[in-house]
C-alpha cells in the first residue's frame, strides 16, 4: 500500500499540565497542540499520477525533547506557575490567584452566636425612669406577644399617683389605641372610681401585668408572665402609690407570688413589700370585664372599693 494512501496523521499527542505550562513559557504551546497537516492527494489525468507526497511537518526538537514527568519541569515553567495569573475582565485578581479552596462560608448559627446576647428585662429596667421605661416596653421583645401586637400598653394615668389600678392584659381595644382600659371595660373602671372619689387624669394610674395583647384574648402564659413582670415591679417602685388595686385572678396571682383564687383573695388586705422595705396596702377585686358577664359580682366588687377607701 503506498503511504499516499495511508490515513491522515493522528491529533497531537497528549500532554499533562506541566508540559502544557513549560510549552507555553518557551512559545512552543500553540504549534505543539495543533494537529498535523493531512497528507493530500491529486489526480492529474488517466493514467492516474500522483502529485509529490507533501511530507508532514516534523514536531519541534524542543517539543519532542518536553519531558514527561514532573520532576522534568524546568525551572523557569514552576516560577511562571507561581506568578500570579493575568487579569481578566470582571474576575477579581484575589479569586484569579487563589491557592486553596473557596473560603468558607459561616453558618447562620455561628453569625447568630457572635451577636451579643439580649439584655435581661430586670437588668434592662433597673435604673430606667417613666419615660425610658415607656420607651422599653415599646420597643420589647422579650416574649412572642410582640410579633402579633399593634401597640404595646405601658399605661396611662397621674403622676404621682394615690392608687395603682393593674389588669391582666390589653384586649382588642387596648392593643389598638395603645391605652389600657378602653371600652365598655374602661367606662365601667371610670365609673367604679368614680363612685369612691378617684379619677384616672388626677389619683389613679393604670396598666396591665401584660404589656401585649394575648392572641385572641386568651389567658396569659408563665413564660409571658414572667417575661413582662419587671415592667410591673419598676412601675411601682417608681410610682410609689398608696394603695395598689388588682383586678383579675392572673393579675392577683403574679403580684402576690401565689395560686389561690380570686375568691380566697378578695375581701382583706394584703401587704407587697418593695425592695426599698416599704408596704404597699394591695385589694384584690373582680376585673371589669368578668363584671360585665356576671353583673350580680358588682356588689362584692363595690365592697372591695370600700375596703380599699377605708384603708386611706
Amino acid at each position: 500500500m503506498s503511504p499516499l494512501d495511508a490515513a491522515p496523521a493522528s491529533s497531537a499527542p497528549r500532554i499533562n499540565p506541566l508540559q502544557r505550562i513549560w510549552l507555553r513559557e518557551i512559545g512552543m504551546e500553540r504549534l505543539w497542540l495543533r494537529p498535523a497537516p493531512a497528507v493530500s492527494r491529486q489526480v492529474a489525468a488517466p493514467p492516474a499520477v500522483v502529485s509529490p507526497q507533501v511530507a508532514p511537518v516534523p514536531p519541534p526538537v524542543a517539543a519532542v525533547a518536553a519531558p514527561s514527568a514532573p520532576s522534568a519541569v524546568p525551572e523557569a515553567a514552576v516560577h511562571a506557575a507561581a506568578e500570579p495569573a493575568p487579569a481578566r475582565p470582571g474576575v477579581p485578581a484575589s479569586i484569579l490567584n487563589r491557592t486553596g479552596p473557596p473560603p468558607r462560608p459561616v453558618p447562620k448559627a455561628e453569625a447568630k452566636a457572635a451577636e451579643p446576647p439580649p439584655i435581661p428585662v430586670a437588668e434592662a429596667v433597673k435604673d430606667a425612669n417613666l419615660e425610658q421605661l415607656s420607651g422599653q416596653v415599646l420597643a420589647c421583645k422579650a416574649c412572642g406577644l410582640c410579633q402579633g401586637r399593634r401597640h404595646a400598653v405601658f399605661g396611662q394615668g397621674a403622676q404621682p399617683t394615690r392608687w395603682l389600678v393593674v389588669g391582666e392584659a390589653p384586649g382588642e381595644q387596648e392593643d389598638r389605641q395603645g391605652q389600657p382600659f378602653v371600652g365598655r371595660s374602661g367606662q365601667l373602671l371610670d365609673a367604679m372610681l368614680s363612685a369612691v372619689g378617684m379619677s384616672r387624669e388626677r389619683d389613679v394610674f393604670i396598666t396591665n401585668v401584660i404589656k401585649c395583647r394575648p392572641p385572641g384574648n386568651r389567658n396569659p402564659k408563665p413564660e409571658e408572665i414572667a417575661a413582662c413582670s419587671p415592667y410591673l415591679m419598676r412601675q411601682i417602685a417608681l410610682l410609689k402609690p398608696e394603695r395598689i388595686l388588682v383586678l383579675g385572678r392572673f393579675a392577683a396571682q403574679t403580684l402576690l407570688g401565689t395560686d389561690a383564687t380570686i375568691g380566697s383573695l378578695r375581701g382583706r388586705i394584703h401587704q407587697l413589700k418593695t425592695d426599698e422595705g416599704a408596704e404597699i396596702p394591695v385589694i384584690v377585686s373582680y376585673h371589669p370585664a368578668y363584671l360585665l358577664r356576671s353583673p350580680s359580682e358588682k356588689a362584692r366588687a363595690w365592697q372591695d372599693l370600700k375596703l380599699a377607701s377605708r384603708t386611706l
